[in-house]
């Protein structure tokens, strides 16, 4: 059939943004490939989480993996480089970093990538990388840029819907499906998400959604049960993360696809 490639910027972004797109090729007859840009390093856990001389960096990949498995997919390959932390956070400052890479240079490493795979589809982040995060401004970045590279016919930018998401969240509240305390809010002053009218594809994948929910619970150090994409109910799970946004240049106005491997 036909090769999809997913690009992140951590483990555990994957099952956030891509993993019913993910499955859903995978049980269409397509090939997925999972690369991610770093090993997570700066991530938190709770005290005590890791083992005595236990690295985190060797848990989240370790994770990585599990969650690849569950979602089938075929192939996972890291890029090497570091966590970059928040926005203007020191770390931001690491030469190894992501946020310092060299575009051209890492833009071929994932070209060479999607050429090995003869890739069809690419998926990385928008333009703000969800809300700002420095390693996935530059997914999107060195994304795009691989795949003018490679030759990649299909670009798909993974995004929020920022509207669906407030209406989805006030709705639950409202409902009891989730405590007040508990809905999330984006972090003051920071965009999150794009307009629902800049989105040009809208995949349903809630036939998914409970692969996907598996697939988080592989990421314990970064998604506890108590959060709440694991701590709602089934329905409310479906509902908020049973479609996956994206944009896709050339594509609109308005969601003109629905399938990103449709005619694959």
């Amino acid at each position: 059939m036909a090769t999809l490639v997913t690009f992140h910027a951590h483990p555990d972004d994957e099952c956030l943004r891509t993993a019913g797109v993910m499955r859903k090729a995978v049980e269409e007859g397509h090939r997925v490939v999972l690369v991610v840009a770093t090993k997570g390093e700066v991530g938190e856990v709770p005290e005590g989480f890791l083992a005595e001389g236990e690295k985190l960096e060797d848990r989240r990949v370790q994770e990585s993996y599990a969650a690849a498995e569950v979602l089938g997919v075929a192939r996972v390959e890291f890029l090497g480089y570091r966590d970059s932390g928040m926005m203007g956070e020191p770390t931001n400052d690491d030469p190894a970093c992501f946020w310092r890479a060299d575009v051209e240079k890492a833009a071929e490493q994932l070209a060479a990538i999607l050429r090995e795979e003869s890739a069809a589809v690419l998926t990385v982040y928008d333009d703000n990388g969800d809300y700002g995060h420095p390693d996935h401004i530059q997914v999107h970045r060195v994304g795009m840029r691989a795949a003018e590279l490679a030759g990649t016919p299909r670009v798909y930018q993974a995004t929020f819907n920022r509207e669906f998401m407030q209406r989805g969240f006030e709705a639950a509240v409202e409902q009891g499906l989730i405590p007040p305390e508990a809905a999330p809010k984006p972090p003051e002053n920071v965009e999150f998400g794009k307009p629902e009218a800049e989105i040009t594809a809208a995949v349903d994948v809630s036939k998914y959604a409970p692969v996907k929910r598996a697939a988080m619970r592989c990421h314990p150090s970064q998604i506890s049960e108590d959060m709440f994409m694991l701590a709602m109910p089934d329905d409310a799970f479906t509902f908020a993360f049973g479609t996956e946004w994206f944009i896709r240049a050339g594509q609109g106005p308005g969601i003109t696809e629905t399938d990103l491997m449709a005619g694959l």
